[in-house]
């Protein structure tokens, strides 16, 4: 399990590194993660959301910018469940999610706005691995995503973690 705090590696690598606006709230089993990114731009449609994490995640991070919108959830158990099955370490989302008991208990780090029983209507739409902004910062395909309790933070590159880290750097738990 990789023991990375962002606030140590804000510490350590504070040039480098953008820091999200704290406007996300913890949804997954997993508060802390970190991954390549994989990108989506959506807004009130989940189908590339879905479509994404039904790939296989190698220990990635999707990254969806949702527009902001909290008027129907982009991610719920069924399709979490989904990214838990193939192997993605977390999902970064500005939008709402649903289903957040069964979310809390998933080996998965889910980070997003808020939280809402509606969900999407699915119309094919949205774009996927290009740059998003999530809370006021770009993250482009392959930027590395570290999450944790305190907040985000997004690297151009993966950052040199603790050497007993680097092998399990991917789909960490742990708050």
């Amino acid at each position: 399990m990789t023991d990375f705090s962002t606030a140590d590696l804000y510490d350590r690598f504070g040039d480098e590194l953008a820091v999200c606006a704290p406007l996300f709230r913890d949804y997954g089993g997993h508060v802390r993660f970190c991954g390549a990114a994989v990108t989506v731009k959506c807004f009130e449609d989940n189908s590339r959301i879905k479509e994404a994490l039904a790939e296989p995640g190698a220990g990635r991070v999707l990254v969806a910018d949702a527009g902001g919108s909290v008027r129907c959830a982009m991610l719920g158990d069924l399709i979490a469940a989904s990214a838990v099955t193939n192997g993605w370490a977390g999902v970064v989302l500005t939008a709402a999610v649903r289903d957040t008991a069964a979310l809390a208990g998933m080996a998965l780090g889910i980070k997003a706005l808020a939280a809402t029983p509606r969900k999407s209507v699915r119309r094919g739409e949205g774009q996927r691995d290009l740059p998003v902004d999530i809370g006021g910062e770009q993250v482009r395909p392959g930027d590395w995503v570290y999450a944790d309790g305190d907040g985000i933070l997004i690297a151009r590159a993966p950052l040199p973690l603790a050497p007993e880290a680097a092998t399990s750097a991917l789909g960490a738990t742990g708050a």
